[in-house]
């Protein structure tokens, strides 16, 4: 331990008290890793590290000695994409296990909340009328999964358990495969797991060729009166599309967790649309105690020179 010369980091994001949410544990944690606000910076070339989530513009520049980006979240796009981390600047992301299990029960609950018709329900308990409606055995409920993996395959999991029929589009085919669930795979991957689906989960990560990806084509390759889930980035949809699918009937309605730009402003139409189901970026989120220990770890494993398990390639962007 090395408390009386921490290695010294910082928090940076434009929407989040990262220091409120983590500092308490990450005290707790370690007291040879010190992460401080931006205003509380004294000296500037003693930062080695930032911890973030969607940094302000010019966040980076101040600290010529940074080594190590570290998001707090899955996401590492506004990473990768930012002019100011060069190519020497490891780049590493938070794996907490129960992240996973937090978007299975969020993509669960609204494939049950849609399916089951609980809307309806609610309105009929609204105006105290008892009106049951009918039910389609889960079987007869397609289901794709756009990525395959921490996320997507715990929200296969959950869903093939349930007893829909599940497909997962992936990049390349898995060398473990869940017994009783379709994969596609390559080019037409995502085309061959959409097709007919009545519901579309996307839990992919962002990258050159998976932006955009939720637009007209998909849409019009899904059941008609099917239902978007996109729990993945805001980047991978095209609104316009969206807006174009739900107009003309072929989507029903959509659910939404990420948008391009975050909080959602207040005058966007996206707000005003019963169609969608609108949450604030919170299908899972990261247990602080993790949050911590993993940042010590890969701080220490920064001070060391040894390599940074949590580290992402990016050339692949994940």
């Amino acid at each position: 331990m090395r408390a009386d010369n921490p290695i010294r980091g910082v928090f940076l994001s434009r929407i989040l008290d990262l220091e409120s949410l983590y500092g308490s544990a990450l005290s707790a944690a370690g007291p040879d890793v010190a992460v401080i606000r931006p205003e509380e910076v004294t000296d500037p070339e003693q930062i080695r590290f930032a911890i973030c989530w969607l940094p302000e513009a010019g966040s980076f520049a101040p600290y010529p000695n940074l080594k190590l980006a570290m998001s707090i979240g899955a996401g590492v796009d506004d990473l990768l994409g930012n002019p100011e981390l060069s190519p020497e600047v490891a780049i590493a992301r938070v794996r907490d296990p129960h992240q996973a299990a937090l978007m299975a029960g969020y993509a669960t609950h609204e494939v049950l909340h849609v399916s089951r018709h609980f809307a309806q329900l609610m309105a009929s308990a609204e105006r105290a009328t008892w009106e049951p409606l009918p039910m389609n055995a889960p079987e007869t409920t397609n289901v794709a999964i756009l990525g395959n993996g921490t996320m997507g395959e715990a929200v296969a999991r959950v869903l093939r358990t349930l007893g829909f029929t599940v497909r997962v589009a992936c990049r390349t085919e898995p060398a473990r495969p869940l017994d009783q669930v379709s994969y596609f795979s390559g080019s037409d991957g995502i085309l061959g797991a959409v097709s007919g689906a009545h519901f579309v989960i996307n839990v992919l990560p962002l990258t050159h060729a998976t932006e955009n990806v939720l637009n007209g084509t998909l849409f019009t390759a899904m059941a008609s009166g099917s239902w978007l889930i996109q729990i993945g980035r805001g980047e991978h949809l095209v609104e316009d599309d969206l807006l174009a699918a739900l107009d003309s009937g072929q989507l029903a309605g959509a659910t939404l967790d990420v948008f391009h730009q975050e909080p959602l402003p207040a005058d966007h139409p996206f707000w005003q649309d019963d169609r969608l189901r609108i949450t604030p970026h919170i299908a899972s989120d990261s247990v602080p105690s993790v949050v911590a220990e993993q940042i010590v770890t890969t701080a220490r494993q920064l001070r060391d020179n040894a390599q940074l398990s949590l580290s992402i390639e990016r050339a692949r962007g994940y």
